[in-house]
């Protein structure tokens, strides 16, 4: 009788004796224990993994972007590039309409022409200039009171040569920017096409150089309401007719609805720029204004420029019948409808036309 096993040792024994007599099913255990034993060491492994926390917490939130500001001119309401372009100095030159003086340089460039009878039923523009600068502009003639009341909200230098005595007191009193040819007579010249005094001509490229000397290197003008063109207009001013004084100063327009502008006529035939062709507006204004005459060194006309009257505003084919207002010399004229509602102006060049209350007619068909 052998030693006394221990209870470990009669354990592997017969672990022994059971592989040898059982070899295959050993095997297949020791297999199966190995494949649990990874699986449960996988498994440990797996759960010690950090795990990912989903969080919106970081994420960057949408920027939103602000839309391009807009700018636009404050003579025409079309848009411009910048501010600065807003702040251009502004000018207004007083133009001749005698027969001699057609066909004027410079005018189809204005943004916003007022005419008016000036003497013996002759009428006369005040043309205004701040984005366009024709290279030549004229004939340059003299100023009166009323041009100068509706010169004063552009904050504009006035290119004129003389004036009406109230006109000149006026503009030389200190509140305005006067560049008269009297007193500036290198920033303009006289053509030799022309005799005198239908022949003073001036330029942007002399007109800038004296506004710059002086000073008067930006405008704060007060200009129209202005508009988008509505989409649905009624077309039915497209033919307009203009009765100012007499055949060779009446004016009339013709809409073209492809361009949505009116083509200016002037005694019977187009009315041309010397160097531009026919000149063209997109809004046409016809203010029925007071006409008499004044003693002021001669009898002068007179019209009247501040209170309100009636007005037809042409634009887009279609006629706007209403009141305009305009409280103060330095007030800007305004428009209201039949309604008593502003009117706004479609963006463009402007011609304002005053028409006598007694004598002048505006038609439109």
């Amino acid at each position: 009788m052998g030693p006394k096993l221990t209870p470990i040792k009669r354990f592997f024994v017969r672990l022994r004796a059971g592989v040898r007599s059982h070899p295959v099913r050993t095997y297949l255990l020791a297999a199966f224990g190995l494949v649990l034993a990874g699986g449960l060491v996988a498994a440990i492994i797996f759960w010690q993994q950090p795990k990912e926390v989903k969080t919106t917490a970081n994420k960057p939130k949408p920027v939103k972007v602000a839309p391009k500001p807009k700018y636009y001119s404050p003579l025409t309401g079309e848009e411009v590039a910048d501010e600065k372009a807003r702040t251009k100095p502004v000018t207004a030159i007083m133009l001749e309409n005698s027969p001699s003086a057609r066909p004027q340089s410079g005018l189809k460039d204005a943004e916003i022409v007022y005419e008016a009878v000036a003497e013996g039923g002759i009428t006369r523009f005040l043309a205004l200039y701040q984005q366009h600068q024709p290279d030549l502009i004229g004939p340059v003639r003299s100023l009166r009171m009323y041009y100068l009341n509706w010169a004063t909200p552009y904050d504009a230098s006035i290119a004129h040569i003389g004036g009406s005595y109230n006109a000149l007191k006026k503009v030389r009193s200190g509140g305005y920017r006067d560049i008269d040819q009297f007193f500036n007579s290198k920033y303009y010249w006289r053509a030799t096409d022309r005799y005198a005094p239908h022949n003073v001509y001036t330029s942007f490229s002399k007109l800038n150089q004296l506004n710059a000397l002086k000073g008067y290197t930006s405008s704060r003008p007060v200009g129209f309401e202005r508009a988008d063109d509505s989409k649905a207009i009624t077309k039915d001013a497209t033919t307009i007719n203009l009765k100012i004084s007499g055949p060779l100063y009446n004016s009339s327009y013709q809409y073209d609805p492809a361009t949505k502008l009116y083509a200016r006529s002037e005694g019977g035939a187009p009315h041309l720029d010397r160097e531009a062709g026919q000149i063209m507006a997109k809004v046409i204004i016809a203010l029925r204004v007071d006409m008499s005459k004044v003693m002021e060194d001669g009898y002068r006309e007179n019209i009247t420029t501040t209170g309100s009257g009636n007005v037809i505003i042409f634009q887009n084919g279609h006629a706007i019948s209403g009141t305009w207002s305009k409280i103060s010399d330095s007030a800007q004229l305004t428009f209201t409808d039949a309604n008593g509602q502003p009117i706004a102006l479609a963006r463009g060049t402007t011609w304002i036309s005053a028409i006598p209350n007694s004598g002048g007619d505006v038609s439109w068909q």
